[in-house]
């Protein structure tokens, strides 16, 4: 076992350290929007992913948005994303991002982005703009996470052969059709034991971004394992849940987002906001959680740590105290917390000990959960990938 861990890590930091992992983000901001309760006081930071919901928190007015992470090129993303804005019309803005391809992007990029990129980002994007430029190859289909979207979109078409019945589910108009479709002409075909095999591979849990010891936290922690712990998800997606607004999921069946199916930074209604306001409150850092908050002078109100502390849970639980260290002495007063957990729980937290005045605490001590309420935004989750959701305030 200790073998084969080391394999799975090794495969899991290959992938994470040398790719662009996600192209968009795979949290549901609704739910953020609602569990932080943003004024224009806050001042945000969150972990980049792919830049969606940084973008979106500061299309709330907070006073400042701080998006952290320690991959270069999800950076680069978010950068792109900001330049684009900034200098394309709102056209050839949505084509790029909303439908993953904007025709001419090289001359494009050379004339109009490029110039207001950093130098990452630029060197960068010199060579990989041509993600924007394929006519057969969305750049949904980029990355390492679209990697495996496009996988999952040649099983459905070519393996599965359900390509007909899923666009229907996505054209139903109330949740009752789109349940019946989904349980009569889809499920059975989909869960087949060649996709079974695939989902409990570490290399194809890689492309999804789960490591290893997040996998263990499913293992141990939800009857069935990996495998129905994911089919368990999709069936409450397709079968619960209304796809009509489910952005996060129809991007990777059909490779594009609809004018009316996507995140808000795509949305036509948010564009002179996001070229003419938002760079000026939003900001990018690449670096650790950790590494910026001691750099970091400002006092912070609200933190969205997605579901990294799963990727620290285990062997590196000495950088997930010093995390929380680090948030502890910026934090303001009875600051807001929100993360997401593959597992069911999140015990390890009760391990984390933290330097105050008088000496040592536990953490979990310091903080105030809204179970209540997170329980209630986990249900309604968009993408619905997650095990468990909290909220929690932080008394400094």
């Amino acid at each position: 076992m200790a073998i084969l861990d080391w394999i799975s890590g090794r495969v899991f930091t290959f992938v994470h350290g040398n790719n662009l992992v996600y192209n968009t983000c795979w949290e549901d901001p609704r739910l953020d929007r609602e569990a932080l309760a943003f004024g224009p006081s806050d001042n945000v930071v969150v972990i980049t992913s792919a830049g969606c919901n940084a973008i979106d928190y500061t299309l709330t007015g907070v006073n400042h948005v701080y998006a952290v992470d320690m991959n270069p090129r999800q950076n680069a993303l978010l950068e792109l994303k900001l330049a684009a804005a900034r200098n394309l019309e709102y056209g050839d803005f949505f084509r790029m991002f909303g439908e993953g391809r904007l025709p001419g992007i090289r001359s494009i990029y050379e004339q109009k982005l490029r110039p207001g990129l950093s130098d990452w980002p630029r060197d960068y994007w010199d060579r990989w703009i041509k993600f924007f430029d394929n006519p057969r190859k969305s750049f949904y289909y980029r990355g390492t996470s679209g990697a495996f979207a496009r996988l999952i979109r040649l099983y459905i078409d070519r393996i599965a052969k359900i390509r007909p019945q899923v666009d229907a589910i996505l054209k139903t108009e109330s949740l009752e059709e789109q349940r019946a479709i989904y349980r009569r002409e889809v499920r059975d075909k989909l869960w087949s034991r060649k996709l079974r095999f695939a989902l409990n591979r570490d290399t194809t849990l890689s492309l999804l971004g789960v490591p290893p010891a997040q996998r263990r936290q499913i293992e141990n922690q939800y009857d069935g394992g990996i495998v129905q712990y994911v089919q368990d998800c999709v069936d409450t997606v397709f079968g619960e849940l209304p796809l009509s607004d489910n952005y996060f999921w129809r991007v990777y069946i059909t490779g594009r987002y609809t004018r009316t199916c996507c995140p808000e930074y795509l949305k036509e209604s948010n564009f002179e906001a996001l070229r003419s306001d938002v760079p000026d409150r939003l900001s990018v850092h690449t670096d650790s959680v950790q590494g910026f908050l001691k750099k970091h002078e400002g006092p912070v109100s609200r933190f969205v740590l997605l579901d990294h502390m799963d990727w620290l849970s285990d062997r590196f639980f000495p950088l997930l105290e010093a995390e929380w260290q680090a948030i502890v002495e910026r934090a303001t007063p009875n600051a807001r917390l929100i993360w997401r957990s593959g597992g069911l729980r999140t015990d390890f937290i009760d391990r984390v000990q933290v330097r105050v005045i008088g000496g040592m605490r536990p953490v979990s001590s310091m903080l105030t959960y809204h179970s209540d309420l997170a329980n209630d935004l986990h249900r309604r989750d968009r993408v619905h990938t997650y095990g468990s959701f909290y909220i929690a305030d932080l008394a400094t």
